[in-house]
Parts: C-alpha cells; sequence; structure tokens
C-alpha cells in the first residue's frame, strides 16, 4: 500500500463510491472477451478490419491487454463507438453506440467480480458508509450488475454515463453520490482503477482518491493522482478497520 493521506482524512470518509470495471470487476476476464465482440460489431463483417478497431480503441489484439486510460479502459459507449468510427467502423455513431450499450448490458453475465462483493460490501456497510456505484457503463449495465452479485441493496446511489450526472471526468457523479447521501465531497473516497476516477475525485474534491491495482492502471500510471494505491478493494477493510458512529 501507498498513502499519500493523513489519518484525519481517512477518519473523516463516510462515502466509497467504487468504480465498476477494472474495480468490482477483474477487467481482463471480464472484458476481454467483450472488446473483441465490440470490435467485430463495429467492423460489421470485415474481418480484417477488427484488429485495427481494437488497437485504436486499447487493445491489444494478440495479447488481449489493454492500455491502461484508453477508450476501451476509460470511455463510455458513445466516446468508443467515435473512436471506434474515426478508426474505420462503417457504422454511424449514434447506431454503434446503441449497439455497445445493448452489448454491455447482456455482458454482466460473464462478468467475473474481484472478490465476494456482498460480503465485502455488507462489512463496510456494518461499519457505516454510505455506498455508490458511478462508472462509464450505462446506468442499466450497472444495475443488472450489481443484481447480479447481490449488492444491489446495499448500494445508496448508482451513476452511469447516461444517468444525468456528467462524464468522467468531471465531477457530477461524485457530487450526485453527496446529494443522495448527505454527504461532503471531502467525506467520500472515490475508488477506481484508472486516472479519469482519480480526476474525477480531484474535480469534486473527494476526501481520497483510492487507486487499486485490479484493472487497466499500474503504480507507475495511477501513483501521481492517487492518495492511496491498493492491491485491490478488500485491501479498504484494513484501511477503514474502525466502526463509524452512525
Amino acid at each position: 500500500m501507498e498513502a499519500k493521506a493523513s489519518q484525519d482524512v481517512l477518519e473523516n470518509i463516510a462515502g466509497i463510491l467504487f468504480d465498476k470495471d477494472g474495480t468490482l470487476l477483474l477487467y481482463d476476464e471480464s472484458w476481454g472477451p467483450v472488446n473483441r465482440e465490440a470490435a467485430r460489431i463495429a467492423a460489421a463483417g470485415d474481418a480484417d478490419l477488427e484488429p485495427q478497431l481494437l488497437f485504436a480503441a486499447g487493445m491489444d489484439p494478440v495479447s488481449g491487454h489493454t492500455r491502461a486510460d484508453s477508450l476501451f479502459a476509460a470511455g463510455n459507449a458513445a466516446e468508443i463507438a467515435e473512436g471506434l468510427v474515426a478508426a474505420g467502423s462503417p457504422l454511424a455513431v449514434g447506431e454503434l453506440t446503441q449497439l455497445l450499450d445493448e452489448l454491455f448490458v447482456r455482458a454482466t453475465e460473464f462478468s467475473v467480480a474481484v472478490t465476494d462483493l456482498a460480503a465485502l460490501f455488507a462489512s463496510l456497510k456494518a461499519r457505516g458508509f454510505k455506498i455508490g456505484i458511478a462508472s462509464s457503463d450505462n446506468e442499466q449495465s450497472i444495475r443488472q450488475t450489481a443484481i447480479r452479485f447481490g449488492i444491489i441493496d446495499m448500494v445508496d446511489f448508482i451513476a452511469g454515463y447516461d444517468s444525468g450526472h456528467g462524464v468522467k471526468p468531471e465531477p457530477g457523479m461524485i457530487l450526485g453520490f453527496c446529494q443522495a447521501t448527505g454527504l461532503q465531497p471531502s467525506q467520500v473516497a472515490m475508488v477506481g482503477d484508472n486516472n479519469h476516477d482519480m480526476h474525477m475525485g480531484a474535480a469534486a474534491g473527494a476526501g481520497l482518491k483510492v487507486a487499486v491495482l485490479t484493472g487497466t492502471g499500474s503504480r507507475e500510471t495511477l501513483s501521481a493522482a492517487s492518495d492511496i494505491c491498493l492491491d485491490d478493494i478488500t485491501g479498504l477493510l484494513s484501511l477503514f478497520p474502525q466502526k463509524l458512529a452512525v
């Protein structure tokens, strides 16, 4: 664990806002096949175009590795569609955005969680924390994921790129979480796997920016913008060991 946060800051945190992909879900295991399918859809039958589209959106077509802070790693469906069209997809951006959103909802069925999310969230709720999920995915996909892993009833706030709070790295999702929970931004820990999450935290004035290494980012890419870097979200239980007064 690398930390740049004081004990006073840690003790002030009362809400945790999680990114989804690469944070609650293992990125490569959950999204590698989905990204390949996204490129196949965007290529519209041109198999030779698929590797070009994968690379343009941030995924090495051979190794399957996705670059940190690339379109696939951090973009929403509309942004990914724009990038794929710019890279040669013959589809219209609006049509491709809709197809990608539909794909991403279906993909929740194959998602792989980082840990037992229900157990982790129950432990955090028992310590008094408000919990939210803020993703560049669409809201329906986030809700389907929360239902699948048994955490929907423990989540106080959900925001996707289409929920009306703006998109990452703008501050709106964090501010929406605060409005929904009655917290101040300084009481919120933003937890994510890429710099869009860390920059959103900074833009909103979040009290703590926690990076995790279960997505596309690395200690090298995340260290400058985060306050703490954890191997994965289970480290939050050690970071916040005390039950809060509620």
